[in-house]
């Protein structure tokens, strides 16, 4: 990375933050770490040196660290939880015969010693003094050699030992596309400490949170690997493997046997990588002279689609960047690994099988990830919906730029998915912890779907121009923070004018639904009298659209008082009567159109659909 970006990247990073709130406070690391890694045992050893700067206004006395192979162990947390959900995660499970039965086997549950994942840290010390460490499963306990005091820097050292575990879960050696290894997850991570405290889940297979900072990485192995992950590559020139600069000769000694690869990221919260002998290793050029790697194995059966990918991942990023902002580093990598598809900075880990349309979805997805967790990092285990909701919502309208045929609601799948989550009775509010969901199922929903819905919603609410400007402030402002569910609803109402805090209590914190219905139509003096109810706990606004049996159309807009805003008139080209507020506590609202019943067709409420009223069946009034 070159000073001048780095450089930029820092100035515009805490600019924003005094910028916002001169009380908004992060901390910061500075890792710097090197590690040789036994291809034949999968085994490796590192060392760490972690430069922590406390920008709090506590004094520290403990820190914690993250030790995710750990859980890839038969009796860990995760073995357990996932012998106990009631829909366990296919990927990680094996279906065995029991008697006359099909049951489903935790795989980390057979794992033997040489197939299991651990990592152990040894000679930690803080400044040069050795401090207490003790692991408890997942976690790192650290009792500090000096309390640390606020607006400080202390120097932690330490070594570590690690085991690649078979591919269970994100990382691991030898998946089931013959990828070597996914190196998620895989360095022991010091844990986000802010205004809530200390974040120091756990790993039971959900989501991450990290602490911002540099990384300065040096990986040592067979020199007959290809890397690619998180950051710029610091000799590319003694590497090769197609990270060389045009033109350069490089000359690897025939007795060598292994190369030692230098990264340095800037600004990011966590560190990723993958190494496999058969990578294929492309470069695409995308917007703002960044550098789009793709690493896939050289399967002739899906060269073509990992190529086709290409252009099409280029035209998403420019349209990313178009709808949120600038990508703000130099590189991204799009690399097979992993056991579906999971972001990481600088670079996502997907399977590389299967059908085209996979692949370019996956991609979308997982790229859009940079935009909405590693760059805008909201906690994902308390607010995964923030991320996963998010980055579903660009992802569809990415999807939808780059395809052949537009569909006209491009969200329509977060929309059925809901649904059908409420209609099983096991919602659970969004605030509730990702580990803490009684199925998996219902966390997918909630976090993807009904997060993506959070944004389509204001589309609804607020229109979709203040929408758009909303993304763009909340990147902005937010970029290389933690941002709070607050923040994009203080964004939203900064830019709209609009009030909003009833929205972000009703459709994250409850399970309150919104059902609003014709309740009555009937004729009046030579109009028509029509009586709207709210049947569901959750407000709204109305948009209702009459449709005259002369095929005419005249919209009426009902403002929601406890909102103190009116909507821009989404059907512009359709004349519209703007009513007198609905109040929530009044459970219906009368209204008068000026016609006879004769002449109308039909009354619909939200004729758009982005209200997300769970009976649309009484939405509509038909004659």
């Amino acid at each position: 990375m070159k000073k001048l970006l780095l450089c930029t990247i820092l100035v515009s990073s805490f600019g924003n933050l005094w910028a916002q709130n001169s009380n908004y406070w992060q901390q910061h690391v500075d890792y710097k770490m090197a590690v040789t890694m036994d291809v034949s045992t999968y085994t490796y050893k590192g060392t760490q040196e972690l430069v922590y700067t406390n920008n709090s206004q506590d004094t520290l006395r403990k820190v914690y660290y993250h030790l995710f192979n750990n859980a890839f162990q038969p009796g860990s947390e995760m073995d357990v939880r996932i012998q106990n959900i009631k829909d366990p995660d296919g990927r990680m499970v094996s279906k065995v015969k029991v008697g006359d039965k099909e049951i489903k086997e935790s795989r980390i549950k057979n794992l033997k010693p040489n197939e299991i994942g651990f990592l152990h840290v040894t000679n930690f010390k803080q400044d040069g003094v050795t401090a207490s460490a003790k692991e408890v499963g997942t976690i790192l306990e650290v009792t500090l050699a000096k309390p640390m005091l606020p607006n400080s820097k202390t120097t932690f050292t330490l070594d570590f030992d690690g085991q690649v575990p078979v591919q269970i879960r994100r990382s691991g050696r030898n998946n089931a596309e013959g990828v070597e290894l996914s190196m998620a997850q895989w360095y022991p991570k010091l844990a986000e400490f802010d205004f809530e405290g200390w974040h120091a889940d756990p790993y039971i297979a959900r989501e991450f949170h990290g602490v911002w900072g540099d990384f300065d990485v040096k990986i040592t192995i067979d020199k007959n690997y290809v890397l690619g992950g998180t950051g710029y590559l610091q000799n590319p020139n003694e590497i090769g493997h197609g990270y060389q600069d045009q033109g350069a000769v490089v000359s690897i000694p025939k007795k060598a046997k292994t190369l030692t690869w230098h990264f340095k990221a800037p600004m990011v919260h966590d560190f990723t990588w993958a190494a496999d002998k058969n990578y294929i290793h492309d470069i695409a050029k995308g917007p703002n002279g960044v550098d789009i790697h793709f690493l896939y194995k050289n399967n002739p059966q899906y060269i073509e689609n990992w190529k086709n990918l290409q252009p099409l991942t280029v035209k998403l990023m420019e349209f990313y960047n178009k709808t949120v902002g600038d990508y703000p580093y130099k590189q991204y990598s799009v690399i097979q690994g992993g056991d579906g598809g999971m972001e990481y900075a600088m670079c996502t880990l997907i399977l590389g099988q299967g059908k085209f349309e996979g692949l370019l979805g996956v991609t979308a997805h997982e790229m859009a990830h940079s935009w909405f967790q590693h760059v805008l990092a909201s906690n994902e285990s308390k607010h995964g919906w923030m991320d996963e909701g998010f980055t579903s919502f660009l992802e569809d309208l990415g999807m939808n730029e780059v395809a052949e045929k537009k569909a006209q609601n491009p969200f329509a799948g977060g929309y059925t998915g809901y649904f059908s989550m409420v209609n099983s009775g096991k919602e659970l509010p969004q605030g509730t912890h990702a580990d803490r969901f009684d199925e998996n199922r219902v966390y997918s929903i909630s976090s993807y779907s009904k997060g993506e819905l959070f944004l389509t919603q204001l589309v609804y609410l607020i229109g979709k121009d203040n929408l758009m400007k909303t993304l763009k402030k909340y990147y902005s402002d937010f970029k290389f923070k933690h941002p709070t569910p607050n923040d994009i609803k203080r964004t939203a109402e900064r830019v709209s004018g609009a009030n909003l805090d009833w929205y972000l209590t009703d459709w994250t914190q409850t399970t309150n639904t919104i059902d609003y219905g014709i309740k009555e139509v009937t004729e009046n003096a030579g109009q028509t009298k029509v009586i709207l109810e709210r049947i569901g706990r959750m407000p709204m606004p109305i948009d209702l659209l009459v449709e005259y049996t002369d095929g005419t159309t005249e919209s009426f807009y009902v403002p929601l008082r406890m909102m103190s805003f009116e909507k821009e008139n989404p059907y512009p080209a359709i004349k519209r009567t703007v009513l007198s507020d609905w109040a929530w506590a009044y459970p219906t609202y009368e209204l008068n159109v000026p016609k006879a019943k004769s002449a109308i067709k039909s009354i619909t409420i939200d004729p758009s659909s982005l209200m997300a009223d769970i009976k649309k069946e009484n939405n509509v009034f038909k004659q």
